[in-house]
C-alpha cells in the first residue's frame, strides 16, 4: 500500500525559498516516475514537476528556472526545491506518482506573501 507524505511547506516572503520533501512507502520507489503537484484555492491540481527513474525532469513553465526537482533512491523520498518564489506559486503543495496514482497524502502548504 502506497504512502506519501510530504513535508517542509510554510510562509515565505516573495523571493524566499522553500525545500519540500516528499516520503513515500509501498511499491518500489525507484521505479516510478514521481511529480510535484500543487492546487490553489479555487483552481485544479496541477503537475509543476517530474522526474523520471532514470532522473529525466521537466518543469510547468510557470515555475521553469525557478523549481529544481529530485530524488534520493536510497531515501525513497523526492525533493523540490523552490526559489525565487512569487505569491502565486501560494498553494498546497502534493507529491505523487506521474501519472497519479488515485491515492494522494494530506499535501503541505505553501503561502508567499507579497
Amino acid at each position: 500500500q502506497v504512502q506519501l507524505v510530504e513535508s517542509g511547506g510554510g510562509l515565505v516572503q516573495a523571493g524566499g525559498s522553500l525545500r519540500l520533501s516528499c516520503a513515500y512507502s509501498g511499491i518500489a520507489f525507484r521505479v516510478n516516475a514521481m511529480g510535484w503537484y500543487r492546487q490553489a484555492p479555487g483552481k485544479q491540481r496541477e503537475l509543476v514537476a517530474a522526474v523520471t527513474s532514470g532522473f529525466s525532469t521537466n518543469y510547468a513553465d510557470s515555475v521553469k528556472g525557478r523549481f529544481t526537482i529530485f530524488r534520493d533512491n536510497a531515501k525513497n523520498t523526492v525533493y523540490l526545491q523552490m526559489n525565487s518564489l512569487k505569491p502565486e506559486d501560494t498553494a498546497v503543495y502534493y507529491c505523487n506518482r506521474n501519472p497519479s496514482w488515485s491515492y494522494w497524502g494530506q499535501g503541505t502548504q505553501v503561502t508567499v506573501s507579497s
